[in-house]
């Protein structure tokens, strides 16, 4: 696997940094159980096929994304909350995604407090996305 200095979701670049922090708080299990009238343990299990969060998230020292990419992320997820894309992690790893259903699938603030910021500016920003 070839390690990059990107992620990527379509043609928008996300900085490596933006580290996928939900990465193991999710099983690929869905498991259930409860008493049955009679006392007995009734146990349910199944193999979840989609829907995994994956949410990428800098941190106010690591893991900057410019504003220009942040635009076009959160245009991206406006416009097109529905479509599947292709998320390529910097790492090589390649998730067909959709944007998370919540009220904000991209998120974001400026490091500090900049009047005009210019579409370089760094802001510490959160994309949240599920597989599919």
């Amino acid at each position: 696997m070839a390690i990059t200095k990107f992620h990527t979701l379509g043609a928008i670049q996300i900085p490596r940094g933006m580290v996928w922090v939900d990465e193991f708080a999710w099983s690929a299990y869905e498991r259930a159980s409860e008493r049955s009238t009679t006392g007995a343990l009734l146990l349910d299990g199944g193999l979840k096929k989609k829907g995994r969060p994956i949410t990428l998230q800098g941190q106010q020292d690591a893991g900057w994304i410019r504003r220009q990419p942040l635009e076009q992320l959160v245009a991206l997820a406006d416009t097109a909350l529905f479509d599947t894309h292709v998320l390529t992690l910097a790492d090589g790893r390649v998730f067909n995604v959709k944007f998370a259903p919540v009220d904000l699938p991209v998120s974001g603030e400026p490091l500090a407090r900049p009047e005009l910021p210019a579409a370089d500016y760094p802001y510490v920003a959160t994309v949240r996305l599920i597989t599919v």
